[in-house]
């Protein structure tokens, strides 16, 4: 029989399919099995009404042959087979299918074994083509007497031929190409690759995948030892063995599978030595059927592993999809492991995307709202292992408070902890309850440490009324805060630079009478810091020491510390707009002043310096010169 050309136009969309559709080459391996999975069910599905079939549900297997010296793979079944005309209308026209058509026309009504079918479309079965240099199909359909041989080199065009074929089913046969500098085509030759392409992406089709795999065997040598026992070798000799899981964990129910055994299957899967702070199990039905096994680890792995987060891992019908698939779940709950199992998903041609990603994100908005749940119980029940998870993942949670304008702050701000002492770390809403009525605003700090941050001087008054502060040594706490705006009606105050709303009306218009009456001096100081504060001032939040250093304009002291790690040197060289401010009764700042009234200009400009360096160190500010304060320090001890 001549050969034939393809009915779907041309050698640029067989390229096309092979060389852009699919992203990595592995695949076709998936593609293969998942069609003759397909086959399978074709014919499991026939044999319920039809006793001729004569084969049950155990009956059904897959088998996998490489040969090294003839370079073929061969994907073998004994599901429902194609006729010649089925070959050339399947396999001869891309991007028709017979799965499709099958699916289309199959009346569930029928029976209560719901039938999945996997190749949606046309053209999974070239993605053979991507590791083979020449595909051979030998097939017989279930009903007929005559074999049939389908064979094609690629786009130049296939042939079509009686065979023989001993047995309903399909042949599947890839003549791997020749090596190349750019791949090893090899490689696909090797029982362990292959093995490890059917774990991969193959685990879970329903119908068992035979391969003939190598096994050391015991046997007698014919030999004695001393004390006459018979002696004993091995050898190795090809044992068949089925290479998938079948059924996954994840499909069984919770009566047949602990939670143990689910966080057991997690650390295998993982390589995580820990155990997850929580799993999550969710059988779902309705618009879109889903099932899902997730864990919230305990810690990030990528600390110790160095590996990426390994994120949510979908699967249709047993087959993975994406190994990691990101439009599930929103970045603030990256950290999330696992998998998802849907039939319900529109896939498109590569099976590597949606067509339509509603049913995505049905199943992501509900997944979230889960998570959450898991989150709020940890919270509430284990408090130690919620802080151990958040001083993980904190971060996470912190972040998607800030994207997209705050769109998800609502979502997530009851999830977040800040300290409000070295060892104590509370919720918004915990540190709400436990306000005194005379407190209105929520007060925070901001600093590099913990430990920095308690001890910053604007701190004094605050506690001395014995309010509790927020505690914020996180890059993106201040910008968290800013997002939030309040909680349940109280603003957040950066103590720093914020006004503490301690002062009456008469302090406040004594500081402005002193103010006015020192700006002399505070004009002075100022000056004789050569643009390194913008303006000095006195401070009402002082008590116990001389000095303090605020900011003025959105840009604060931790955000300039922020941007000094950001990529663009613009950023990095954004500076806080300082202000110094003295506490007037502080016998420091006392001995300033007597030195400006007394004349002394150079001591007092030197005492103004060391009062700004001094206040850049409690701010955890990096000093610019800290040989010339050391001799500033110096020259006063002489």
């Amino acid at each position: 029989m001549g050969k034939k050309q393809f009915k779907a136009e041309s050698k640029r969309l067989l390229d096309l399919m092979i060389n852009s559709i699919y992203t990595n080459k592995e695949i076709f391996l998936r593609e293969i099995l998942s069609n003759a999975s397909d086959a399978i069910d074709k014919l499991c599905y026939l044999s319920l009404t039809d006793e001729g079939v004569g084969l049950k549900r155990e009956d059904f297997r897959i088998d996998i042959r490489l040969d090294k010296d003839t370079r073929t793979i061969t994907v073998s079944d004994n599901g429902i087979g194609m006729t010649a005309e089925e070959c050339e209308s399947n396999l001869g026209v891309i991007a028709r299918s017979g799965s499709s058509q099958f699916k289309e026309g199959m009346d569930k009504a029928q029976t209560g074994d719901e039938i999945s079918i996997i190749g949606q479309f046309g053209v999974g079965f070239y993605a053979a083509f991507m590791v083979a240099d020449q595909v051979t199909v030998v097939t017989r359909k279930y009903g007929e007497e005559q074999g049939v041989v389908w064979k094609s080199t690629g786009a130049d065009g296939f042939t079509v031929e009686p065979g023989e074929k001993t047995s309903v089913g399909t042949d599947v046969i890839m003549h791997v190409k020749g090596d190349s500098d750019e791949e090893i085509y090899g490689s696909y030759l090797e029982t362990w690759k292959i093995k490890a392409l059917v774990k991969k992406y193959s685990d879970y089709v329903r119908w068992p995948i035979h391969m003939e795999l190598d096994r050391q065997e015991r046997f007698e040598t014919g030999e004695t030892d001393d004390e006459g026992k018979p002696k004993f070798d091995y050898r190795t000799v090809k044992a068949d063995e089925i290479v998938n899981s079948m059924v996954p964990i994840w499909q069984r129910s919770r009566q047949d599978v602990t939670d143990e055994e689910c966080v057991a299957w997690y650390k295998e899967k993982s390589h995580d030595q820990k155990d997850p702070a929580a799993v999550l199990r969710v059988n779902a039905e309705g618009t879109v059927s889903y099932k899902a096994m997730l864990f919230i680890p305990g810690q990030d792995s990528r600390d110790t592993m160095g590996d990426e987060r390994q994120g949510i891992k979908l699967y249709s019908n047993g087959v993975m999809i994406m190994e990691k698939c990101d439009k599930l779940v929103h970045e603030y709950f990256d950290f999330v492991r696992g998998v998802v199992d849907s039939p319900d998903l529109s896939l498109n041609i590569s099976r590597e995307l949606l067509q339509h990603d509603r049913q995505l994100r049905v199943i992501g908005q509900n997944l979230e709202k889960k998570i959450k749940g898991e989150l709020e119980r940890l919270l509430r029940s284990d408090r130690e292992k919620y802080e151990a998870f958040f001083q993980s993942f904190g971060t996470d949670l912190k972040a998607g408070v800030c994207d997209e304008y705050g769109r998800y702050k609502d979502f997530l701000r009851d999830l977040l902890l800040f300290y409000t002492s070295e060892d104590k770390q509370v919720t918004l809403k915990e540190y709400v309850a436990n306000m005194p009525e005379s407190q209105k605003p929520i007060y925070y700090a901001s600093a590099d440490t913990l430990r920095h941050a308690v001890s910053l001087p604007q701190c004094e008054q605050v506690r001395a009324r014995g309010y509790e502060l927020l505690y914020l040594v996180n890059p993106l706490d201040e910008v968290v805060l800013e997002n939030l705006r309040e909680q349940d009606g109280h603003p957040f105050c950066n103590v720093v630079t914020d006004d503490l709303g301690f002062e009456t009306e008469e302090e406040k218009k004594a500081a402005a009478a002193r103010e006015i009456e020192g700006k002399a001096l505070l004009d002075f100081v100022t000056e004789s810091l050569g643009g390194a504060v913008v303006r000095t001032g006195f401070s009402s939040k002082l008590t116990n020491q001389p000095c303090c250093l605020t900011t003025e304009g959105g840009l604060t002291l931790e955000m300039e510390r922020y941007f000094r790690r950001a990529p663009n040197e613009e950023m990095r060289n954004l500076r806080a707009s300082r202000v110094l401010e003295l506490n007037a009764g502080h016998p420091a700042v006392q001995a300033l002043k007597a030195a400006f009234d007394g004349g002394e200009r150079e001591k007092a400009a030197n005492y103004a310096k060391i009062l700004d360096t001094m206040a850049e160190m409690m701010a955890g500010c990096e000093i610019e010169d800290p040989a010339g304060f050391v001799g500033l320090v110096s020259d006063l001890l002489k």
